[in-house]
């Protein structure tokens, strides 16, 4: 029987990255990002990474459910029992909450221990979690924020730019403006990227009733988007089943939820086409799997959100797994500065890591520039 690897120290620290130009969404701007990192070393000298998105401010409070709840937890255990370790996690924090940051230190232990298995058996971790593409996964390019004084041409270029690329699917935010102020953006947008390439739309919660949304949507529909994504609270799940049934556009979201309990009940009201979990806040990897199987059983497929560092592993290793979001650059991904290496991209396919685990470690000078404390 091999020898257990034997959890000796468990470390986060919460980074903070300013974003070159404050940058806006529908219902809000953001100044920087609060990113909550951790490392998890065993006996043996090998170590796995973590981490996730704490938010635009307050990100300490994920940093301060790893070290005050969880690291006690698993000083002492064995790295590779990870299911268990979820068990035990997620029993111990029920009281402090099943979603938002406490879940979002979960999901970053979990990350960690999977790709310090993967590490120590010298695998890349989409292979070592199964695998199923072979060199590479399709993306697409992630953009179209609100910046001030940013036109509607302005917004055609960046886009028609990231097609350039080579990519033959693209994302614009919506939801900010009235509805004329909205059309003109996306029919911009669709001019530049011609008829045949993907466009998605995300609204990130732009509206709280179904006839406004209804009102944006008939704006949209004539520019064939591919997705409306988020389009109400993330709470608000039968408005996003009525608009399913209301629009000819897929409905995607689930981009905060947390636990596969949610996104069973997303699947079971017809209120999501397309799933959008992220490993980090919903769970971990262990947690995305799970929602990754029950999305099978109803032939419905998984478009990861945010770090694709991340996703390219888990997009990577599942049959059902359609897009990784990618960010061309580290104007809003501004998590791109904190690691030593990038992913190298090909005709609008991410290449899948050959190094082990998620193939790349943090850069410590970064890190220690952005830090708002230490390793503890």
């Amino acid at each position: 029987m091999a020898r257990p690897s034997t959890i000796r120290t468990v470390e986060a620290r919460t980074i903070r990255v300013p974003l070159d130009s404050p940058t806006s969404f529908s219902t809000r701007q953001v100044h920087h990002r609060d990113y909550a990192v951790t490392r998890i070393t065993t006996d043996d000298g090998v170590r796995g990474i973590g981490f996730c998105y704490g938010g635009s401010d307050a990100g300490s409070l994920v940093t301060r459910g790893v070290r005050e709840l969880f690291a006690p937890l698993l000083i002492g255990e064995d790295a590779t029992r990870v299911e268990g370790l979820w068990d035990k996690m997620y029993a111990s924090g029920l009281l402090q909450g099943r979603a938002g940051s406490l879940m979002r230190s979960l999901s970053i232990l979990d990350i960690a221990l999977w790709d310090r298995n993967a590490r120590a058996v010298a695998m890349p971790l989409h292979r070592y979690l199964g695998g199923y593409h072979d060199e590479s996964v399709p993306a697409y390019a992630s953009g179209g924020y609100y910046l001030d004084g940013k036109s509607p041409e302005a917004l055609g270029e960046e886009l028609a730019g990231y097609v350039a690329l080579g990519f033959q699917a693209v994302k614009m935010k919506v939801g900010r403006l009235d509805p004329a102020g909205e059309e003109a953006r996306i029919k911009a947008a669709r001019e530049a990227i011609g008829p045949d390439v993907l466009l998605m739309l995300d609204a990130n919660n732009a509206w709280s009733d179904l006839p406004t949304c209804l009102r944006f949507m008939d704006r949209y529909e004539p520019y064939d988007p591919y997705w409306i994504e988020e389009p109400f609270s993330p709470d608000d799940i039968a408005n996003h089943a009525r608009l399913a049934q209301n629009t000819r556009v897929p409905v995607a979201t689930g981009e905060i939820e947390a636990g596969r309990w949610r996104f069973k009940e997303l699947l079971d009201q017809d209120a999501a086409a397309i799933l959008q979990t992220d490993a980090a806040v919903c769970g971990g990897i262990s947690e995305y799997r799970r929602i990754g199987a029950t999305a099978a059983s109803y032939g419905v497929k998984l478009c990861p959100h945010w770090f694709h560092d991340l996703h390219v592993h888990l997009v990577g290793s599942a049959a059902n797994g359609q897009f990784v979001e990618y960010f061309p650059d580290d104007q809003v991904l501004n998590f791109r500065r904190l690691i030593d290496r990038q992913l190298e991209t090909r005709g609008g396919r991410l290449i899948l890591p050959t190094e082990p685990g998620l193939g790349f470690d943090f850069d410590d000078k970064a890190l220690d520039a952005f830090a708002l404390d230490d390793w503890a």
